[in-house]
């Protein structure tokens, strides 16, 4: 298996994966509307291939913090078939790093906590980072990265298509 930068050619590839992943459109087709956002940043979307086939995806995009630049991570997908044989920690593994060699200071995401924990992810409110939707609290998790500054909190926004979800 090897992690690298997703390429224009992939992406039916991704959207493929993604549904199989989670068995309904609604992240593939997030994952396509994304890449026409603006907050798309191509060196942060990473696949997983495998004998030339795409077999897992994690992407990373702008989202805000209080108005400071910071990213969202997701949706994190590994085809069904590749399930528990480390594709997802290794594109975790790379879309960190890769996030943080950009300087970027913090991810957050919406995920279950015991899988990301891993990863260094803590719930955000250990951060004073918050989201609109209260419910997601016990979910909703940030990693900080090298230049990371404690004064980054507030309320945290996701890139524009997640709100049509």
């Amino acid at each position: 298996m090897i992690v690298q930068r997703e390429t224009p050619a992939q992406a039916a590839e991704i959207h493929a994966v993604t549904l199989a992943a989670f068995g309904q459109p609604t992240e593939a087709d997030l994952v396509d509307q994304l890449r026409a956002d603006e907050g798309w940043i191509p060196e942060l979307s990473m696949v997983a291939v495998e004998d030339g086939a795409v077999i897992g995806h994690v992407v990373c995009t702008r989202a805000r913090l209080d108005g400071a630049a910071v990213l969202g991570l997701g949706p994190l997908s590994v085809h069904p078939d590749h399930h528990r044989r480390g594709v997802g920690s290794a594109l975790m593994h790379a879309v960190l790093g890769a996030a943080d060699a950009l300087g970027e200071p913090l991810v957050v995401l919406l995920g279950d906590p015991r899988y990301y924990v891993r990863f260094g992810f803590r719930l955000a409110s250990e951060y004073g980072i918050s989201h609109q939707v209260s419910e997601w609290a016990p979910h909703f998790q940030a990693r900080t990265l090298t230049t990371y500054r404690p004064e980054l909190r507030g309320d945290f926004v996701y890139s524009e298509p997640f709100n049509r979800l």
